[in-house]
């Protein structure tokens, strides 16, 4: 795996290199945003660890910037443990979201979900597509259209989606949908692991894939809400779209 650690805690970065190293891990650094996103641009990589407190171009600019050109898995780093924060971070793209100061076990784990859920290779059956009334989701190529419009969606939202496309008709619980999303096996949610801030999160991708798919996402049509369980993805009536 190859990683790209952008935070100006320099040693830090040192210590975080040393233990994920002897993990296969290559981790490279930047100090700056800026500079991150340039060496961003110039190679691939596997996983970004982001850092909100940066100098200058900050986190959540930063995420927003690597949002606009790349898929790559985000995690972002902070101190600022607030809920208000974390939700920014995934708003914007992020695919996880640690607190200072962390475990590197843990953050290593996390990376590794990470990168397991984005890449396509994931995909249980090769060439899979899945079609819920107007929507089509190719899943290995993870791409999503509605009708003839085709959909942009973040690593997360996307993952979200198919899970409730694959059981479209059926309520997907908020602990099987943050299971699910999280990279977990399959099966029911494993006791212990259930995690309230991905669970709060599930609302805000929620609302955006609302945005992106529903004619109205006041008033959704296509992802209902079943109160104190979970979603719903409405497989529409045979003709209706």
């Amino acid at each position: 795996m190859r990683a790209l650690l952008i935070d100006d805690d320099y040693g830090l970065a040192r210590l975080l290199r040393e233990y994920l190293e002897p993990h296969g891990v290559t981790l490279d650094h930047e100090g700056r945003g800026a500079t991150g996103l340039e060496r961003l641009r110039a190679a691939d990589y596997d996983v970004v660890l982001l850092d909100v407190m940066l100098p200058g171009m900050d986190g959540f600019d930063v995420c927003r910037a690597i949002r606009a050109e790349h898929d790559v898995p985000v995690i972002m780093l902070t101190a600022r443990g607030e809920d208000a924060d974390r939700i920014v971070g995934l708003e914007l793209g992020a695919d996880d979201y640690v607190p200072k100061p962390y475990n590197p076990r843990e953050l290593h784990a996390r990376m590794k979900a990470v990168v397991r859920r984005a890449r396509p290779g994931r995909a249980p059956a090769t060439g899979e597509s899945l079609r819920v009334g107007a929507l089509r989701i190719d899943v290995q190529g993870r791409r999503v259209q509605l009708g003839e419009r085709e959909v942009e969606l973040t690593s997360f939202e996307f993952r979200l989606l198919l899970v409730l496309a694959r059981r479209a008709g059926e309520t997907v619980t908020r602990e099987e949908l943050a299971a699910a999303v999280r990279g977990d096996e399959p099966g029911p949610p494993k006791p212990g692991r259930y995690d309230p801030s991905v669970d709060r999160s599930l609302d805000v991708h929620v609302s955006h894939l609302r945005q992106k798919i529903e004619a109205d996402a006041h008033t959704p049509r296509r992802i209902k809400t079943v109160r104190g369980i979970g979603y719903v993805l409405v497989r529409p009536p045979a003709g209706e779209e």
